[in-house]
């Protein structure tokens, strides 16, 4: 699937450009509600919808768990995300941190999980790619990512809508219906109202 940054410096795009349902996903690498989303929930009911061209998703990586939770996890592996995109490797990657999240409270996302777990997507890992990582070459993406998610609302009094949030063809999900994120048939369904009749 086509991969590639938005002109808002600040979102990661998948998926067929022309594909007339865009959903938006807000998320950070050390969500565990995120990894629940992505790899029991409607993640990968999403995928399939992406992978038959009748979605792309907007992901807007944001790293707000750091300074809560201490440590800068969340923006190497977003920093990562963004060296794998380069790649074309996005997707796959973004799949593989999910799949091995650490616990949210353990700083555990660092330069060399982040390497070795790279090793898991086929033509990830390259001399280019492990710099990149290494150096947080992507440190104003990382940063314009965490202001865009900062900038879209407010959760729980804090800056940004919470993770994860899905604004699907401009609707945004409330809190109190996240929990269809959650079961995959359940979103499966939504997604199939949002498409709304066939052409």
């Amino acid at each position: 699937m086509p991969e590639k940054v938005e002109p808002d410096g600040s979102t990661v795009l998948v998926g067929d450009p022309g594909a007339r349902m865009t959903v938006r996903l807000y998320e950070d690498p050390r969500c565990p509600v995120c990894k629940e989303f992505e790899t029991a929930g409607g993640g990968p009911v999403l995928a399939k919808w992406v992978l038959r061209h009748k979605a792309k998703v907007e992901y807007t990586m944001a790293s707000f768990l750091d300074p809560r939770l201490g440590g800068d996890g969340s923006k190497k592996a977003v920093n990562a995300l963004r060296a794998a995109l380069e790649r074309g490797k996005f997707a796959e990657y973004h799949a593989v941190l999910y799949q091995n999240q650490p616990a949210e409270e353990v700083d555990g996302f660092t330069d060399a999980r982040l390497l070795q777990l790279a090793g898991k997507v086929k033509g990830l890992r390259s001399p280019s790619f492990d710099a990149a990582v290494r150096s947080m070459k992507y440190r104003g993406f990382v940063n314009s990512a965490e202001s865009a998610y900062a900038a879209a609302g407010h959760g729980n009094g804090h800056a940004g809508p919470g993770t994860p949030t899905a604004v699907v063809n401009g609707y945004q999900i409330p809190v109190e219906s996240n929990g269809l994120l959650f079961d995959p048939g359940v979103f499966d369904k939504f997604l199939t109202l949002a498409d709304g009749p066939s052409a």
